[in-house]
């Protein structure tokens, strides 16, 4: 699993994010594929059904992190029948689907053609190389992080008419409509980096819902659930200032039976009276996101929660574990170690011969110390700061004094740490127990003078690389199961690849549409080969703790 939280990889994640933000709005990709990438008005599947007269469609999103959950959600895409569990009843066999979508972000942490490679064709092909005919066709919309490479490698392996792990691709653009059988559509769009859609993909999928009927009803595939992120900010956005509000409420309006997304690492489904669903599920092998935050029981619009997986008690519980974050984060101490010890240096007192009953002349000399050299304000204030720009706007009106009480409580961490490591080493260990009235000479001349600095700069950056992430991991708990913020920040951290899910649908002779959630409480993460050919997935699990394919819930069944 990508680990979000170690130094190297933070900072090239932030770079890539904000080179991707900077030019991504000036170099809309979109506005290129209009013009030189034609594509079909739709792609027709209308006449396509089994012996039974149904059309089964597969639908993921949000895949290419690890392999153990990326492989086994792909490996349960590639069987040809998937029989899962259901709650107290007999098994449901389920076929393959004719069509496969994925719903954006199909590798992280960024794009290039290294990581599509590693992260999502290699699992995908090792699940199945090739398949018998009829083969899949594959369908794929861009999230945010198809987008850091500005769609380059996307439109390569997506958008050029190849085979992907067993399954052709079709379309040309980053976005598409499906004509399916019984006057059902699929529209997927791309949404970009800033959560809307370009003035041509709008024209597109008018001119697609001309081609519509009145009765024809439609299933919308975003790559972000909109409606969450509206509940979060409080603030639906008109179509006047976005277009995907004009299209879903002006050119497709009621036609929209079923709304479809990813980015959200969890299953989450909402309906309103009407039997219409909005339906989260990214769990193809993304790190899972929690249930209870952002929260959103009712959406703007009435709709509300039906059905969460992991369910928020579980997904509370989880966040708990980021008190040990060190153990899911190892590395991030070295950005908490280095910042304790610049603080340390930068407020630097000579209390190592002050204990605990002297702690008043401990804060009388860092006082004086901070005064006499103004920089000490600086870096302090710099990392009150920073950290209050990190908190997140699901605070409100608290944002910046969560921040600021963060910030504030690594200075008086450091503070301890360095303070413990000072007197440790004169006190415990006797260097330097005595300066010359200068205060910059030892008695036991240079050599302990310098063992002395070096020794507890080494234990207070230690204590930091320890106690920091301890610090951070009780902000983030706090802030998901206290306030629902920090959502992606401590889920992230944990890099939990388990609660895995799909959606099969299946479109029924007398036109009714069926959705089959798939969940994978805990996937394998010990595989052996299967040795089965290019037709099968080549490994199978050798995990005794993993846990099989079940409902989520009953089948959603759309009339």
């Amino acid at each position: 699993m990508v680990r979000w939280l170690h130094p190297a990889q933070f900072m090239r994640t932030s770079l890539d994010a904000i080179v991707a933000a900077v030019f991504g709005a000036r170099a809309d990709q979109r506005l290129v594929e209009a013009m030189v990438r034609p594509q079909e008005p739709y792609f027709d599947y209308s006449q396509i059904e089994d012996e039974q007269g149904h059309f089964w469609l597969d639908y993921v999103a949000d895949t290419g992190d690890g392999w153990d959950p990326t492989y086994c959600i792909a490996r349960l895409l590639a069987l040809p029948t998937l029989q899962v569990g259901t709650q107290g009843g007999a098994p449901e066999v389920l076929p393959r689907g004719r069509v496969l979508v994925s719903g954006g972000d199909c590798v992280y942490p960024g794009a290039s053609r290294e990581v599509y490679e590693e992260r999502l064709i290699q699992p995908y092909e090792s699940a199945m190389r090739r398949s018998h005919p009829p083969s899949p066709d594959l369908f794929v919309i861009p999230g945010n992080h198809d987008w850091y490479d500005g769609l380059a490698s996307f439109l390569r392996l997506f958008c050029a008419q190849r085979w992907v792990a067993g399954r052709r691709t079709r379309q040309t653009r980053s976005y598409f409509a499906l004509k399916l059988p019984r006057d059902w559509w699929l529209i997927g769009t791309d949404v970009q980096l800033n959560s809307d859609i370009d003035v041509p993909q709008v024209e597109y999928f008018r001119q697609v819902s001309a081609l519509m009927g009145p009765e024809d009803r439609v299933i919308l595939c975003n790559a972000e659930p909109s409606w969450i992120h509206a509940v979060a900010t409080k603030k639906r956005r008109g179509y006047l200032e976005n277009n995907l509000e004009y299209l879903q409420e002006k050119v497709l309006g009621k036609r929209i039976s079923v709304f479809i997304a990813g980015d959200l690492h969890h299953y989450r489904r909402h309906a309103n009276p009407e039997g219409r669903q909005k339906i989260t599920a990214g769990g193809g092998g993304a790190f899972l996101h929690p249930t209870h935050a952002p929260a959103a029981k009712t959406l703007l619009d009435d709709y509300t929660v039906q059905t969460s997986f992991p369910d928020e008690k579980t997904s509370r519980k989880l966040a708990r574990k980021n008190l040990m974050l060190i153990r899911y984060s190892p590395l991030l101490g070295l950005i908490t170690g280095g910042l304790y010890l610049l603080l340390a240096l930068a407020a630097y007192a000579e209390v190592g011969h002050l204990g605990l009953s002297r702690f008043p002349e401990v804060l009388s000399a860092v006082g004086h110390s901070m005064v006499s050299r103004p920089w000490t304000l600086v870096v302090g204030m710099g990392t009150i700061a920073s950290l209050g720009a990190f908190a997140d706007v699901a605070f409100g009106r608290l944002r910046w004094w969560m921040g600021s009480l963060h910030g504030l409580a690594h200075i008086v961490t450091a503070f301890f740490c360095a303070w413990a490591a000072t007197y440790f080493t004169v006190s415990v260990l006797g260097l330097c127990p005595e300066l010359m009235p200068d205060g910059m000479r030892c008695v036991g001349g240079w050599p302990h003078l310098a063992g002395k600095f070096l020794l507890s700069s080494v234990l207070t950056f230690l204590g930091g690389f320890l106690v920091g992430p301890f610090v951070l991991g009780t902000y983030l708990w706090v802030s998901v199961n206290g306030f629902r913020a920090h959502s992606n920040e401590a889920f992230g951290s944990l890099a939990v690849p388990d609660w895995k899910n799909f959606l099969r649908l299946r479109i029924g002779p007398d036109g009714a549409l069926t959705i089959y959630p798939v969940g994978v409480e805990r996937v394998p993460r010990k595989w052996k080969p299967t040795h089965a050919g290019p037709y099968a997935p080549a490994y199978e699990s050798d995990d005794p703790k993993a846990t099989a394919p079940v409902l989520i819930e009953p089948p959603i069944r759309i009339k």
